[in-house]
């Protein structure tokens, strides 16, 4: 019959073989592909759930300090948040609020004596944010731009006690929050007892405002 084309057995062979060839060279392109971009995925992702997360505590830290300075104006009177080294970590700190018991503000022998009284139970900023501790990476200046000042996150006087004062002033200071690559810095203003968050941004080489 005019135009029409007749398909021999053995042609139909060699199309349908084609035809499954081809579907399973696809079939290995797409699965090529997926491995390949879940493998660029994967770090990309692990970089910024640890970005979320250290950005997230250091906003969590800066409030709880807010929060001090507030219960201080309601009480009037000095509420202390004193960090002593992490028993298993001891580059990291715990952290607890204390209440000034006889009006000379949160002091470590007013502590050790009961007179300046616990709020709670002592606290690690992995314990709400895994793999956040406090620290300064290797090779990041602290905030004030200065290089060689060691590792150490907690960085407001030697009693390492952070206190808010019922006229809105406090101690001042920087607290450095770190994961394995995100650092992050809360100030202290201790004229207004203020914070200010701040991210260390690793291409620009400089602290900024977050």
């Amino acid at each position: 019959m005019k135009g029409r084309c007749t398909v021999l057995p053995n042609q139909k062979l060699a199309f349908d073989t084609l035809e499954r060839g081809m579907g399973i060279m696809e079939l290995l392109f797409v699965l090529a592909l997926g491995v390949t971009l879940a493998g660029i995925a994967i770090p990309l992702t692990s970089e910024s759930i640890e970005e979320i997360r250290v950005a997230s505590a250091a906003r969590n830290l800066a409030t709880r300090v807010g929060g001090m300075r507030i219960d201080a104006l309601k009480r009037s009177t000095c509420i202390g948040m004193r960090f002593q080294r992490a028993t298993v970590n001891q580059d990291d700190y715990a952290f607890e609020l204390f209440v000034d018991g006889n009006g000379n503000g949160v002091r470590s022998a007013d502590i050790s004596s009961g007179i300046d009284s616990r709020t709670g139970a002592a606290q690690r900023l992995g314990d709400q944010f895994p793999g956040v501790t406090f620290g300064l990476l290797p090779g990041v200046p602290d905030a004030d731009a200065q290089s060689g000042t060691g590792t150490d996150g907690v960085r407001i006087g030697t009693a390492r006690i952070l206190t808010m004062s019922p006229d809105g002033s406090s101690s001042s200071g920087t607290l450095y929050v770190r994961g394995r690559r995100t650092q992050y810095a809360i100030r202290v203003l201790g004229a207004t007892g203020r914070t200010r968050v701040l991210y260390y941004h690793p291409g620009k080489r400089q602290w900024i405002s977050k």
